[in-house]
């Protein structure tokens, strides 16, 4: 399985995999050595379908080159593009949509003229801790979908015309899933949704994102919980309580602002301003003292000129975030910002990003330095893929996949991954830190 986008695509494609390991199906990582390979699809902005495309033709090749007899794609484009995937791609055996996530093994069936007939409506499919799921993270470490699709109506996202209305999970049924995680030995756990902090308003039984972490921070064995998308229009004072409070939930919170000019947010149908920015980052701060802030902004929108950007790029300055993406707009299909006129030339946008991301790199490097010295508590992830002389590891303050790294150069025995480590903090980088293991915190295995 390939399985491309986001980590909420990636819990789709762990419960693929967990219904093919319980349909008898062996798993490989080798496509040439696989009589089925699946594409699990992103379709969230243009450079993302093409990696789609991209991926899809090359898997198609190994049906001449190796052993594969069965290419299904599955995910977000089967199902916003199905029709078009199918006269396009004659290639692919079987389109998976999203209502059909856990009939992955009857579109995988090998049977000579097997065809699979996807659901075409709305997307209301929604994952349990009944559903198999297979991991495909490093076993100390997991992601936990909240809920499902999106009810906001942003200018500039066609998410919730494909992955439908917000569906959020019972609180029973995410502690459950999280206590069995606990169980086989995750330690840290990352809640994502399109919208964390709008979690449980579709329920209407007062259940929300503060009594979900509370809920949460209950769960033995579990060291970190860390919130992803949490919108920033949605974040209440009970739920900066509940993360102010909680003795397991990481001092992190990742939320897109998109942009902090007023104007730009309002044609983006987002909403608020530097100024409220600001103050949310300022309550955040000194509720949780030392939190680590990630956000996300896009460059280039309809109408953004110059005066505008550089407010984005004085915000950035002030706002001293620990860790920010960009994103250059493009035209999204089905929008409310499709019929704008595209104005920005992409070369400007391209400008803007790199300026952007360097004033964000000033900023990351002071916040670094003063890192050094201090001593922080590292989950030690192994040797990266890039060398197997060092070891490699996160703070609290760092995601998986999606921020820096610490690597560890020295520690007083050999470490294995999912091992905590009080490490000191010896040098420092815009977005990596280097450190000496000092202390073995716990293994991270269970007894």
């Amino acid at each position: 399985m390939v399985s491309l986008g986001c980590p909420k695509n990636l819990v789709d494609s762990e419960v693929m995999l967990g219904t093919l390991r319980g349909g008898g199906y062996d798993l490989t990582t080798d496509p040439s050595e696989a009589d089925v390979i699946v594409v699990n699809t992103c379709t969230f902005i243009e450079p993302a379908r093409r990696e789609s495309i991209e991926t899809i033709l090359e898997m198609a090749g190994h049906k001449k080159t190796g052993r594969c007899r069965r290419l299904v794609v599955a995910g977000c484009m089967v199902q916003q593009n199905h029709d078009e995937l199918r006269k396009a791609l004659p290639e692919i055996d079987a389109l998976v949509g999203l209502n059909d996530i856990e009939r992955i093994a009857e579109a995988c069936a090998l049977e000579a003229g097997a065809r699979f007939e996807t659901s075409r409506g709305r997307a209301v499919y929604l994952y349990s801790h009944d559903s198999p799921r297979l991991l495909a993270t490093p076993a100390y470490t997991a992601y936990i979908k909240i809920s499902e699709g999106c009810d906001h109506t942003c200018a500039f996202c066609a998410i919730p015309s494909f992955r439908g209305a917000q569906r959020s999970r019972p609180i029973a049924s995410i502690v459950d899933e999280a206590r069995r995680l606990a169980a086989a030995g995750v330690v840290e756990i990352n809640l994502i949704a399109q919208d964390t902090t709008d979690y449980g308003s579709d329920l209407g039984n007062g259940t929300n994102a503060a009594r979900l972490l509370r809920a949460l921070d209950g769960v033995e064995g579990l060291r970190w919980i860390r919130v992803m998308y949490a919108y920033p229009n949605r974040i209440t004072p009970e739920f900066v309580e509940a993360l102010s409070q909680g003795k397991r939930l990481a001092r992190y919170l990742d939320l897109p602002l998109q942009h902090a000019d007023a104007a730009i947010l309002r044609s983006m149908r987002r909403g608020g301003s530097a100024a409220s920015h600001m103050r949310l980052l300022e309550t955040l701060r000194r509720a949780v003292p030392g939190i680590a802030l990630r956000t996300t902004f896009i460059v280039g929108f309809p109408g953004e000129t110059d005066g505008q950007f550089q407010n984005l790029c004085a915000f950035v300055r002030d706002a001293e975030f620990d860790h920010v993406g960009v994103f250059t707009y493009s035209i999204e299909k089905g929008t409310a910002a499709a019929p704008l006129a595209d104005d920005v030339p992409a070369a400007i946008k391209e400008e803007r990003r790199a300026e952007l991301m360097a004033i964000q790199e000033r900023v990351a490097a002071r916040r670094s330095r003063a890192l050094v010295g201090r001593l922080l508590p590292v989950l030690v992830e192994g040797a990266p893929a890039d060398s197997d002389l060092i070891l490699c590891g996160r703070t609290e303050g760092q995601a998986p996949e999606i921020d820096g790294r610490v690597i560890v150069t020295d520690a007083p025995a050999p470490l294995s991954p999912g091992t905590f480590v009080m490490a000191r903090i010896d040098q420092a980088h815009p977005y990596d830190l280097v450190g000496t293991a000092v202390e073995i915190l716990s293994t991270g295995r269970r007894s």
